[in-house]
């Protein structure tokens, strides 16, 4: 039985609102982009939403209105994708780089304070495969401390804190619409913010600078830039074809939830597999799971034609970039470095069938009999 490893929820109705967007020949600044930010606040329960062209420019205009600068330290953790840091490199601040908790592969506050200096200007946070960091005594640190943090939710559409959507507790929060995401829009990513200041300031900036919105604009080039901007615009094309995908995620996110359920009943047998226990706040942009025997795991998928990924097989602290300019020990990450080694991510998606899911964990329990 070959098992995919994702598979979109996008149907012919998000293909027409498409179609009719690329013949009305209004392909950017459109209704489609104002509709899917509104249903993004609506979802999330944040007060704005600003879509962009990627997460990961959404993580660099944060970086941007936190002010950080040359000089400036800002902690991201290991075991994240390397965008997480490089949002900060390009503001000319150095990305500090933490261990995790292992039990979680998310950042702490223990690693938050070993790495905290006179410098310390700021901390993102990333929830990994959906899991919520535990954001109460991180908020609370960052707010004694006057530290800026921001939240990379790239995993974390539909993941809750005390029942508030991730993404209201930092400056703001940073989405991803990848296609292996939970909704997607080809490439693109959205940033929510419950700070008008910010928010505006948001806009302005992923769109050069300029200060007045097209269809604001009484007369063609009626506008002034004030600010250095970028282009990190997404289209309206691509507004529609996630708006009916965020419309009905709640019924994606139940059924990853029923998904992952089924996982933890399947696997718990399994004394060689090590998972996070069911948490109805996870979103569960993945199933995680840990064991040290991945590689023979691996073969067996392959042979089987399961699919999976691994978030993440080389966390930033052994990437060379970063490796070598800010001379980063292994000893240092010993918690990353495990876990990169044991971590393998199973599929979860709507249209994952329940004797698919039981193939794989079948698939898991016959390669340990086999051993």
């Amino acid at each position: 039985m070959k098992v995919d490893y994702s598979k979109k929820e996008i149907y012919s109705s998000d293909l027409r609102s498409v179609n009719n967007v690329l013949k009305s020949g209004w392909l950017t600044h459109g209704k489609f982009t104002d509709e899917f930010e509104k249903e993004f606040c609506k979802f999330t329960g944040s007060k704005y939403c600003v879509t962009v062209s990627s997460c990961t420019a959404g993580l660099h205009l944060s970086c941007i209105v936190a002010g950080f600068k040359k000089g400036d330290e800002v902690i991201v953790p290991s075991m994240t994708h390397v965008a997480t840091a490089h949002a900060v490199e390009h503001t000319g601040a150095k990305a500090v780089i933490a261990d995790i908790d292992y039990r979680t592969g998310n950042l702490d506050l223990i690693n938050i304070k070993k790495n905290i200096s006179t410098r310390t200007k700021g901390v993102i946070i990333v929830h990994m495969a959906g899991l919520p960091c535990d954001l109460r005594d991180i908020v609370k640190f960052c707010k004694e401390k006057k530290i800026t943090l921001i939240e990379d939710c790239a995993h974390g559409l539909g993941s809750t804190f005390k029942k508030i959507h991730v993404g209201n507790f930092g400056i703001t929060g940073n989405f991803s619409f990848y296609p292996t995401k939970q909704i997607t829009t080809g490439e693109g990513g959205a940033i929510t913010t419950n700070n008008k200041k910010i928010y505006k300031q948001l806009k302005q900036l992923k769109a050069f600078g300029i200060d007045k919105d097209i269809k604001n604009r009484k007369i063609p080039g009626d506008y002034d830039v004030k600010s250095l901007g970028l282009n990190y615009r997404l289209t309206d094309f691509q507004a529609a074809l996630g708006l009916n995908q965020i419309k009905n995620y709640n019924k994606n996110l139940k059924r990853r939830k029923e998904i992952a359920k089924r996982y933890s009943e399947n696997l718990k047998q399994i004394k060689q597999v090590d998972f996070i226990k069911f948490n109805p706040s996870h979103s569960f942009y993945v199933f995680q799971i840990l064991l040290k025997e991945r590689k023979k795991l691996i073969e067996k998928f392959k042979s089987l034609g399961v699919g999976f990924s691994i978030q993440y097989l080389k966390p930033i602290n052994q990437m060379s970039y970063y490796k070598k300019k800010y001379n980063l020990l292994d000893k240092n990450f010993k918690s990353s470095n495990l876990f990169s080694k044991q971590i393998i991510s199973l599929p979860v998606y709507p249209k994952l069938k329940n004797k698919e899911i039981d193939f794989v964990c079948n698939s898991i329990k016959q390669m340990f009999n086999e051993s």
